[in-house]
């Protein structure tokens, strides 16, 4: 089994949310004081609701693939949408084929790079929070593009995406920048959705609504 570890992009959250619980269960001791069951409910709720924070913040340590031709999957999920595309952000319209996975609350939400090179173009635009299964969503909603320039060749685009719950993205890159297959890209907190623009000749080792892990599953070959 992999060791599990919290991500650095929760520790302000989940000490925060700790001492929200801890002064909360107090303060129902001291003005309730003879409402025991009350102490036990507050003291339960507030476990679970930790809980549930800390394994969405949660970072596996796993064995990554790493390949040159091989487009890694950038987060856990599952695969929304494989189709044929005009990009327009980077591409001017240029044909893509657009693979999208969707991240529920449950899934891990870091994102790593799919491949390595160097990072062309990195760009953030504020936006909308429509749901992230939303086909606007990519266009309209708070994101964040990343282009990689591949050492032999192809060009790969890849979104993070806010959705309907996610209000904040989380990336550490800038364009210039070289980068590896796995690496940590960003971070996305609460739901959200990743896009990728690859070359029309990528050959697509995956199925619509197929479960994928980041850093594992391989999403196409270039």
């Amino acid at each position: 089994m992999a060791r599990m570890t919290i991500h650095k992009e929760g520790y302000r959250m989940l000490t925060l949310l700790a001492l929200a619980i801890i002064a909360l269960s107090i303060g129902v001791v001291y003005l309730f004081p003879k409402l025991v069951w009350l102490h036990y409910l507050v003291g339960i709720a507030g476990g679970i609701i930790f809980l549930i924070f800390l394994q969405f913040f949660r970072s596996p340590k796993r064995n990554l693939v790493i390949s040159s031709r091989s487009i890694v999957c950038p987060a856990d999920g599952r695969v929304v949408a494989i189709e044929e595309v005009e990009e327009p952000e980077y591409f001017n319209g240029e044909k893509r084929i657009q693979v999208s996975v969707f991240m529920s609350p449950l899934n891990v939400h870091l994102n790593r790079y799919p491949i390595s090179g160097r990072i062309a173009y990195a760009k953030y635009h504020p936006g909308e929070f429509l749901v992230a299964w939303h086909p606007k969503s990519s266009t309209e909603n708070e994101r964040n593009t990343v282009v990689i320039e591949t050492e032999f060749g192809p060009t790969v685009l890849i979104r993070q995406i806010a959705g309907f719950v996610a209000r904040r993205i989380v990336w550490y890159c800038n364009q210039g920048d070289e980068v590896k297959q796995g690496d940590e890209l960003g971070f996305i907190k609460f739901g959200s959705r990743v896009d990728l623009f690859l070359p029309l000749d990528a050959k697509i080792k995956v199925e619509l609504e197929e479960k994928v892990k980041g850093g594992i599953s391989v999403l196409a070959e270039i």
